[in-house]
């Protein structure tokens, strides 16, 4: 399978066209949970799953798949929509008390179980060896601490020719550092804070309230475009698939803006492009 990037030029004038009209509202976004199962159902349908049928032809009816971090499983909703079939894990007990509920018809019909549990604890899935055709990590590899071994652990569970997909933001991106949760509106709004100084960026999070063990775990976390691609190059995978964001599709659901990808001059350009990327999107697979 080759290396395939995929780049659409648009006007840079379109990220000017449309402007949210209510700066709470990534906030609300992630307070309603239900309503954020529907908008990962509705993104991953029109954005995840196009971009994984680039390189591997119609996944109707043919994939198993795997989602680690799958919280209330509407990344995998998607899929089974499509006919696929889905094994969902989640360490929070709260959400997979949600995707039980959300996905009751689906999980009753066998097209879907959620498992309560740590990926890296080897009796959740004992006879899963080799039988996922594709591995979703959708927003969760920038929270993960042991990433290396992370992606050294999915090996075991990948079918023969199987696929890893792995979308995230970038660290260094305008709210890399999931500031826009922040119950200050002043600091919710603000790009880039979470690239002071620690103890600068800790103080100020104390000073207004917020809660600073979480915010700082993330920017411990948090990964760069090219920490990512050397990590999958350390760990044995080799990128078969990617698409880097100037807009990221999850925005048309959070501001009402169109997805932009990328202008290829500054997704060439490492350190740079992680400024100004708000997304990307890869596909991996084990060499």
């Amino acid at each position: 399978m080759a290396y395939r990037q995929v780049t659409i030029y648009r006007p840079i004038t379109r990220l000017l066209i449309r402007k949210c009209g209510n700066y709470n509202v990534m906030f609300d976004f992630h307070l309603d949970r239900f309503g954020y199962f529907q908008t990962q159902v509705a993104n991953t349908e029109k954005s995840v799953i196009p971009f994984i049928e680039l390189f591997v032809g119609d996944i109707r009816s043919r994939l198993n798949v795997l989602e680690i971090g799958c919280a209330e499983g509407g990344v995998l909703k998607a899929f089974v929509n499509q006919g696929c079939t889905g094994t969902g894990i989640e360490l929070n007990a709260v959400r997979v008390a949600q995707a039980k509920e959300y996905l009751k018809d689906d999980i009753d019909a066998g097209r879907i179980r959620i498992l309560h549990g740590d990926i890296f604890d080897d009796s959740l899935m004992p006879e899963a060896t080799g039988k996922f055709d594709l591995i979703i990590l959708k927003d969760v590899i920038e929270h993960m601490h042991s990433k290396e071994r992370l992606l050294k652990k999915l090996k075991a569970y990948l079918a023969p020719f199987g696929l890893i997909f792995v979308g995230f933001p970038p660290w260094r991106m305008p709210f890399g550092g999931h500031q826009q949760i922040c119950r200050s509106k002043f600091l919710s709004r603000l790009p880039w804070v979470h690239l002071l100084p620690a103890s600068i960026y800790r103080a100020i999070l104390n000073k207004l309230g917020e809660d600073a063990a979480y915010l700082m775990d993330i920017k411990q976390t948090g990964i760069s475009i090219t920490g990512f691609e050397r990590l999958a190059a350390r760990t044995g995978y080799k990128i078969t698939g990617l698409q880097h964001y100037l807009i990221s599709p999850i925005y048309e659901y959070k501001f009402g803006w169109r997805a932009v990808e990328q202008f290829e001059l500054i997704a060439m350009i490492p350190y740079f492009r992680d400024f100004l990327t708000t997304a990307v999107y890869y596909l991996i697979k084990d060499i």
